[in-house]
């Protein structure tokens, strides 16, 4: 099954009941090129950015468990030859910071954040994190924590270009702000590291986005705004909100990931986009499998050898049967599934978590 996603409709994906398993459908959009330089300043106030199309709106992390966010998100993306751009705004009525110091955990401040696994294969991405004070947390990992990935954080993005815009004060609880505005220039140069033969994308080629908002109670006190700490769990009350919902508390699950298809077209031209439900079906099946097969290693010292007991369900969402392979011992697996429209595609994953799709 194929989606067909314009230029006139930024997605709101729904989550579909799938038997035992919930597919979550990651969004996508259309990245345009720019009519004109863009100036990195933290406004986007360039006709591109003006015409560019925002973003759905930010929604819980865990998706529908969660209550919607109490405050606004969302963002544009272009690229050009040089740059890949983002623009973000995030209504905040007090806007606060204190961490300066490059490279610190900056979603310890309310933060926006950038996630990019430019080849999709849930390894080797990279991670990018900002305050309101403009301060940068750039990093890559060589795989999600969940495979053993390490942060690399002496890894940064050379020539990256950042700004924030402030509608409102900082520091300032005696007044009630309006937004803080991140505009960011990433280089291709760097990007490709990771990319698909290590080169930077072309037109109509896709790569897995998400974006983070980390968003901390406060309260004010004595001038000074304070974190709120929940009195049951004896911590500081967080929200995580994000562009496409990852199902769990936790960006490092990058099969949930959004898809930002790189377009031909300048801003206000007409494109549209044709998502591959199937894959994205098949991506998550595969990715539960996995997490389900390290599951049993911990527990038996072992992979599991049963589909039944991986895969209890037989058919896809789309009403499919599934058609899958498995070869496992005490050491390794390896998964193959196939593309329920199309036989020609197989879907592979194995014990690194790394996830690769064949044509036959």
């Amino acid at each position: 099954m194929l989606r067909l996603y314009t230029t006139t409709l930024i997605l709101l994906l729904s989550t579909l009941a799938y038997a035992q398993y919930p597919l979550i459908e990651s969004r996508a959009y259309i990245c345009k090129q720019p009519a004109e330089t863009i100036v990195i300043d933290g406004k986007a106030d360039e006709s591109s950015w003006i015409n560019a199309q925002w973003t759905s709106d930010f929604v819980d992390i865990e998706g529908d468990k969660r209550p919607a966010p109490s405050l606004q998100t969302r963002v544009k993306m272009l690229w050009d030859e040089d740059y890949f751009y983002f623009y973000a705004e995030l209504e905040e009525p007090h806007i606060w910071a204190r961490l300066k110091q490059r490279d610190t955990v900056i979603f310890y401040d309310n933060d926006f954040e950038i996630f990019i696994d430019p080849d999709g294969d849930t390894q080797s991405y990279y991670e990018f994190e900002v305050n309101a004070f403009n301060t940068v947390w750039d990093l890559m990992l060589t795989r999600a924590y969940r495979d053993n990935g390490q942060a690399i954080d002496n890894w940064d993005i050379n020539g990256l270009q950042s700004a924030v815009h402030i509608e409102g004060s900082l520091n300032d609880p005696s007044d009630k702000d309006k937004y803080w505005s991140v505009e960011v220039a990433m280089p291709w140069s760097v990007l490709e590291e990771a990319a698909f033969k290590g080169k930077a994308p072309k037109a109509r080629d896709v790569w897995r986005v998400n974006f983070s908002r980390v968003q901390w109670d406060t309260r004010i006190v004595n001038g000074q705004y304070e974190k709120v700490i929940n009195p049951d769990r004896k911590r500081p009350v967080e929200h995580n909100w994000v562009w496409s919902p990852q199902r769990v508390i936790n960006m490092h699950e990058p099969e949930f990931w959004g898809q930002v298809m790189f377009s031909a077209s300048v801003v206000g031209e007409t494109d549209q986009y044709v998502s591959d439900f199937g894959s994205e079906e098949v991506r998550q099946l595969l990715s539960h499998v996995h997490r389900s097969q390290k599951q049993y290693k911990k527990d038996k010292g072992e992979f599991n050898t049963s589909k039944d007991e991986l895969l209890s369900s037989k058919v896809f969402n789309v009403g499919r049967p599934i058609v899958w392979e498995l070869q496992a011992d005490k050491y390794r697996y390896h998964a193959i599934m196939q593309h329920p429209f199309n036989a020609g595609i197989l879907w592979h994953i194995d014990e690194t978590g790394r996830l690769w799709k064949e044509f036959k």
